[in-house]
């Protein structure tokens, strides 16, 4: 699962320096956070990098924008503490490139029942897929599947077996203006297929977690499905929420 804790791609590490300073005093609760500018500058890293960090910071609830004047520090979140980037969320935002996979494939393939049902596809249609294999440490980690409908794939770069510079909801919203809102999740467990076990080094007996994370927009439509596949022996799945 990647998490902020685990080999933590470059905005990760920005978060995880920036959440420092917030708990130490250094940007204290109202105070202006630095500029886009002067993170790149101080930090060494990209603007895309600076503005997913900023982005997760924001989601997360450390800071808040307020328009034409800048961000500001709100201070730590009462669940700071237990916070994960989900698996399906972490693909969503974070960039290809950030991350160490091979593509296996990307094309138009029958999308299986469970895919199908979050999509509202009809049984045996047709969705365009991209799998890529995600390696931590050079060892075969997770395996993560992109479904959509064929037409939300064209004019993309998709097809292409280079890792997308950016993540897949700013990929979709730049190429084709669609806007995610939500994210609906499934877990389940099964035991991995032969070629799943064989692709994630995975020895006999051994369960998958198979994480499904239906995308939509603000009326509820489906645009992507994310499905994300751990070997059980190597992850946890942790979640942490209000006690209303």
């Amino acid at each position: 699962m990647m998490s902020l804790e685990s080999v933590p791609p470059k905005y990760a590490q920005l978060v995880q320096n920036l959440q420092r300073r917030i708990e130490s005093g250094e940007y204290p609760p109202g105070s202006l956070l630095p500029s886009e500018h002067q993170l790149i500058q101080e930090f060494g890293v990209s603007r895309p990098t600076v503005v997913a960090a900023l982005r997760v910071l924001r989601e997360q609830g450390w800071i808040e924008s307020q328009q034409g004047k800048g961000r500001f520090v709100r201070g730590r979140p009462a669940l700071a503490d237990a916070e994960r980037t989900r698996p399906g969320q972490a693909y969503l935002i974070t960039p290809e490139a950030e991350s160490d996979g091979e593509l296996i494939e990307a094309g138009a393939v029958a999308v299986p029942n469970r895919v199908g049902a979050l999509l509202g596809l009809a049984p045996k249609s047709k969705a365009f897929l991209r799998r890529r294999l995600i390696s931590r440490s050079g060892e075969p980690a997770e395996l993560v599947s992109v479904w959509m409908a064929s037409d939300l794939s064209q004019g993309t770069d998709l097809t292409s077996a280079d890792p997308l510079p950016q993540g897949l909801r700013e990929h979709l919203q730049a190429r084709k203006g669609v806007r995610f809102d939500h994210v609906v999740e499934q877990i389940t467990a099964r035991m991995p297929t032969a070629g799943e076990a064989k692709q994630l080094g995975m020895p006999k007996n051994v369960p998958l977690l198979a994480v499904f994370g239906a995308v939509r927009d603000a009326s509820g439509r489906p645009l992507v499905v994310v499905e994300v596949l751990l070997p059980a022996d190597r992850h946890e799945l942790e979640d942490a929420y209000p006690v209303g």
